[in-house]
C-alpha cells in the first residue's frame, strides 16, 4: 500500500515541477542573468549525476581516477565521444587488472 502512496507522491512532484514554470511564467524571459542560469542547468545536472558514478563504478577509486584523467585529457584535446569513452574504459580496466 505504501508503494502506491510513494508512487503517487513522486508523480505529483514530477508533474508540479513541469507544470509550475508553464503556469507562472507567461511572458518571455528577458533577464540575461536568468537566461544564462537556465542555459547552464542541463550541464550542471549532468555533471552532478556523472562524476560520482565515475569514481564509484569500479572496484577501486584509483582506476576510476585514471579513467577520468584519460577522458579529461582526450576531451580537452577535442577527441570524439566514442573514442574518449572507449579509451577511458580501457584505461580503467587496465588499472583494475594491475591493482
Amino acid at each position: 500500500m505504501s508503494f502506491y502512496i510513494y508512487l503517487l507522491a513522486m508523480a505529483g512532484v514530477t508533474y508540479l515541477i513541469r507544470m509550475l514554470p508553464l503556469v507562472l511564467v507567461k511572458n518571455k524571459i528577458e533577464n540575461k542573468f536568468i537566461l544564462s542560469f537556465l542555459h547552464y542547468i542541463p550541464y550542471s545536472v549532468l555533471t552532478v549525476m556523472t562524476i560520482p558514478a565515475v569514481f564509484s563504478s569500479t572496484g577501486n577509486i584509483y582506476s576510476g581516477l585514471i579513467g577520468f584523467i584519460v577522458a579529461l585529457c582526450l576531451a580537452y584535446n577535442k577527441k570524439g565521444l566514442l573514442l574518449t569513452s572507449v579509451l577511458a574504459s580501457i584505461a580503467a580496466l587496465i588499472t583494475e587488472l594491475i591493482i
